[in-house]
């Protein structure tokens, strides 16, 4: 870590240490237990450093910047508190929120400066003030700045499961038009990897021709996981259908015209567990998005997790490794009896950023009583404003989910149910230890 990195993060782990901002005390040794651990961010989107960040648009497949307004939860508004903090810490920019035009502009000219200071290294430098060691960075590729071994790839590999005419599942809502006309160019991307100017003809050709080798491809670039954010685009209601009937499917349409809705879904099906298959095979974990979702037309209950339960019981898929991103919520119970699959894990990330951390230390106490080394930390830092870009988001998530683990381990001392040395390990588990078993770092 920087010079000045270190400093700035001793103050916050100072802060956090004799917190008593919440109505939940933190026990000041676990505090700074928590404080000193550099950790593993299991999901986030980091954005290229300067001078490619303006136009760096691949640090997500589907955007969600110019969906239809929806009702913003408090922590993503111009006006909420923590902003300043991180601010702060980062820039040392000393305006409180909200802020108006001109102060706006001496933001980003804040932030613009410190980019600047910092050049290729300004990504890793945003790391350091948050006390992460490594990030995820779910990227369509990485670029400047955004490099091993700070970041760790996971690029998105839901354009797979769509090779037919997307036109009626577009039609279903304004953001599943946006949507699928963006997977659309990440289908060509991979066609045109392999080499090809339209998918093969025949099923087979299709997985051995574009599929496998897009993830073999993938893998041998370093990534460490396959990201699926398809609660935006259909439901998590994977049937198990045989190749037979699906090839026959595939040969239909694979030429043009509108598939059968029912058919085009049982070889979304089929693709899906091919993949995961694949993943498996190659080592590769499966993150799922698994949250309430941005957009108003996001279908919440299309997302619930018990859906994918007849995935995590199939024998074929036990060598695959899936990470439920965003820790299922509003599912946070259900979310707590699935971690208790072999292959079935959970991250704290967006809760940690949108939730206070005495609301999500309440579900992340039951999972931590329950099954402890599933459990991940995470931020989901996004570019999700120009008052909160991914450094603010990162740093706030940070700063939140530390509070969220430390009231929970202190609940649980006080309770008699850990002892110091375990409230330690457990600390260090989900702040970096359960992903360096689970990536094999």
């Amino acid at each position: 870590m920087a010079a000045t990195g270190k400093v700035i993060w001793l103050a916050a782990a100072a802060v956090l240490a004799a917190s008593q901002c919440f109505a939940e005390r933190i026990d000041p040794q676990i505090g700074r237990e928590i404080a000193a651990v550099q950790a593993i961010d299991n999901h986030a989107h980091p954005v290229l450093a300067p001078p490619l960040d303006v136009s760096d648009r691949e640090f997500d497949a589907l955007p969600v910047a110019s969906l239809e307004p929806q009702s913003d939860p408090v922590a993503l508004r111009p006006d909420f508190p923590l902003l300043g903090s991180a601010w702060k810490a980062l820039y040392g920019f000393e305006v409180p929120p909200p802020l108006d035009a001109q102060g706006l502009d001496r933001l980003k000219d804040a932030r613009r400066k410190m980019a600047t200071r910092q050049g290729e290294h300004f990504p890793a430098w945003v790391l350091a003030q948050a006390g992460i060691g490594t990030m995820l960075a779910n990227r369509v590729a990485m670029g400047r700045g955004v490099q091993p071994p700070q970041f760790r790839w996971v690029p998105y590999i839901d354009a797979l499961l769509f090779p037919l005419d997307n036109g009626a599942l577009a039609a279903v809502s304004p953001d599943r038009t946006e949507f699928f006309a963006l997977e659309s160019i990440v289908r060509s991307r991979f066609l045109q990897e392999a080499a090809l100017s339209a998918p093969p003809a025949t099923l087979d050709n299709y997985l051995r021709q574009v599929v496998t080798p897009t993830l073999e491809r993938h893998k041998l670039g370093g990534a460490v996981a396959e990201k699926f954010e398809v609660a935006y685009l259909r439901s998590f209601d994977f049937s198990d259908p045989s190749r037979a009937e699906v090839e026959s499917i595939y040969a239909r349409w694979i030429g043009g015209g509108q598939p059968d809705a029912a058919a085009y879904k049982r070889l979304q099906d089929f693709l899906f567990r091919y993949i995961a298959m694949e993943c498996g095979r190659l080592g590769l974990a499966v993150h799922l998005h698994a949250f309430g979702g941005f957009g108003g037309y996001y279908a919440i209950n299309g997302g619930n997790p018990l859906l994918l339960e007849p995935l995590f019981n199939d024998p074929r898929l036990r060598k695959t490794n899936f990470v439920l991103l965003h820790g299922g919520w509003p599912f946070v119970r259900e979310m707590a009896a699935l971690l208790q699959k072999p292959n079935v894990y959970a991250d704290i990330s967006s809760q940690s950023l949108i939730m206070a951390p005495h609301t999500q230390a309440q579900w992340l106490r039951e999972w931590l009583e329950i099954v402890p080394e599933k459990v991940l930390f995470g931020t989901d830092g996004y570019p999700n404003s120009e008052e909160l870009g991914w450094p603010e988001a990162t740093w706030i998530a940070s700063h939140n989910a530390r509070q969220a683990l430390g009231i929970a381990l202190t609940g649980m001392l006080d309770d008699g149910e850990i002892t110091r040395s375990h409230a330690r390990d457990l600390a260090r588990m989900v702040l970096r230890g359960n992903a360096e078993t689970l990536y094999k770092f």
